[in-house]
């Protein structure tokens, strides 16, 4: 800890160091330097927020997290493909005069991450012109849970305009204008913090007499190599 509060070290690390690099460092000790998504708080009270956000774009992968190596999250790795996070972006850009480029197009990293658990039928949802993870049952013989993962898209990019996904296992999606009550919280957001967040939230909106209608998201805003006591998360549920 006394190496970041170092003024000295600060500026070895800002002068020596690559961009890239000064960027990993950061990220370790919780610095978002990427894009995350424009909203407009309604409301703040003790254990919550409202907020409302505007339409935007995802891009999305639906998986049996039992056949992923890295379980849960192995969405991961082919949406930083389509974006070309990890190498060549593995999506088609249309230029302005309606060609195809196969070369793609890098599109930048976004915050968060979310997770969200329904029950049903996951929609497939076709290519129409933050990271949302989603479960859902396959059914009701099989009970086996299915994941979508999201990354939100950077504000730049419509239907119109944002490249195609070369893995038909992505796909993108618009995401609707949403009201959400929000509580922002640190740590390693597992199964039991997250839940016990989770429950903080329900309590706080309850007692303000918003009505919940819909499943919760979970919002995580930082890498995994972030010190887990410096990540940001955040647990959203919808309401009226």
């Amino acid at each position: 800890m006394s190496i970041i509060r170092s003024g000295r070290v600060s500026g070895f690390i800002s002068t020596r160091l690559s961009p890239f690099r000064r960027e990993i460092m950061g990220s370790v000790v919780g610095k978002i330097d990427v894009e995350v998504p424009k909203h407009t708080v309604l409301e703040k009270g003790e254990n919550y927020e409202i907020r409302e956000y505007p339409e935007c774009l995802a891009a999305e992968v639906t998986y049996d997290p039992s056949t992923m190596k890295q379980g849960r999250d192995g969405g991961f790795m082919l949406l930083a493909g389509y974006i070309g996070a990890v190498g060549k972006p593995n999506n088609v850009k249309t230029s302005d005069q309606g060609k195809a480029d196969a070369a793609g197009e890098k599109i930048a990293m976004t915050a968060p991450v979310i997770t969200q658990e329904v029950q049903g039928e996951p929609e497939k949802i076709a290519m129409t012109a933050p990271v949302i993870t989603q479960e859902s049952q396959t059914g009701e013989s099989e009970q086996k849970k299915l994941v979508t993962m999201q990354f939100l898209l950077p504000d730049k990019y419509t239907m119109d305009n944002v490249p195609k996904p070369t893995d038909d296992r992505v796909s993108v999606k618009a995401v609707p204008a949403r009201k959400y009550g929000v509580l922002t919280f640190a740590g390693v957001a597992d199964d039991t913090l997250t839940q016990k967040m989770l429950g903080t939230l329900k309590n706080a909106l309850n007692e303000k007499g918003y009505k919940i209608t819909g499943d919760y998201i979970l919002a995580r805003y930082n890498p995994p190599w972030t010190l887990g006591f410096l990540r940001k998360n955040e647990v959203m549920l919808p309401v009226e």
